[in-house]
């Protein structure tokens, strides 16, 4: 398995009492899937996103991503993981305001401490692979919700993730702009890339191909979706390049 937890609690401590995160969390992800966890608030589903996400750790239980143990690893070790192997798209876009959609997506690698002259052409290829082309020096202030949405999905790309994952990537845009989106995602999964989504819209949940709900700190339910909804039609026949290759 590509993604797999073991037996995962989180158990956060709030001066004499304890809340229970998640309870024994049992998931297994193969790569190039297309997973949607819902749940209401307070199930747990995020505080899962951030330990997939190396943002945080189990209190006790394994996380083993592509067979290594990241329940394991330093801060400089799971910095090198978010870094390498995880993109991340937020649902308020999280884009630096006085910074141009190319600056934007450019980032990463400066954060990484590349400061080769191909950034700049990487972060074109970027934007246009989701649809920004010609909109490079735009700021975020000049770009619709959706545009913002896709410059972030092009800066989680920047560095060839093998996994993406999207915490309510939708929840801030229209009916119409949250189809481009899953457009774009559905694409990318075709493409090979893993694809973990926490939503509570089941709407957004149905263009995955297997649905997992949580409630409270528990896995209730876990489906493949036999028939997902297709954002465009024309992906069924669209010709898929690599992204890597492309970026």
């Amino acid at each position: 398995m590509f993604i797999s937890t073991e037996d995962l609690f989180k158990i956060y401590k709030l001066g004499d009492f304890e809340i229970n995160a998640l309870r024994g969390i049992n998931l297994f992800i193969e790569k190039s899937e297309f997973v949607a966890i819902m749940g209401p608030s307070g199930s747990g589903k995020s505080t899962l996103m951030h330990i997939l996400g190396c943002l945080d750790r189990p209190t006790r239980g394994r996380y083993l991503l592509d067979g290594e143990d990241i329940s394991l690893l330093d801060r400089n070790s799971l910095a090198r993981i978010r870094n390498s192997k995880i993109g991340f798209v937020f649902q308020s876009f999280n884009l630096l305001s006085r910074t141009t959609a190319l600056e934007n997506v450019e980032l990463p690698l400066l954060y990484n401490g590349n400061s080769s002259k191909d950034n700049i052409e990487k972060a074109k290829r970027a934007l246009s692979l989701v649809g920004l082309e010609g909109r490079e020096n735009s700021y975020p202030n000049q770009l619709s919700g959706g545009q913002q949405q896709r410059v972030a999905i092009a800066r989680a790309l920047i560095n060839n993730p093998a996994i993406i994952l999207a915490d309510e990537p939708t929840g801030n845009l229209d009916t119409r702009t949250s189809v481009e989106v899953m457009d774009i995602f559905q694409y990318l999964n075709k493409s090979g890339i893993t694809i973990i989504l926490i939503t509570h819209e089941k709407d957004i949940a149905s263009y995955a191909k297997r649905n997992i709900t949580f409630r409270d700190g528990k896995i209730i339910k876990d489906e493949i979706v036999p028939n997902p909804k297709i954002a465009k039609e024309e992906l069924l026949t669209l010709p898929v390049t690599d992204v890597k290759e492309t970026i």
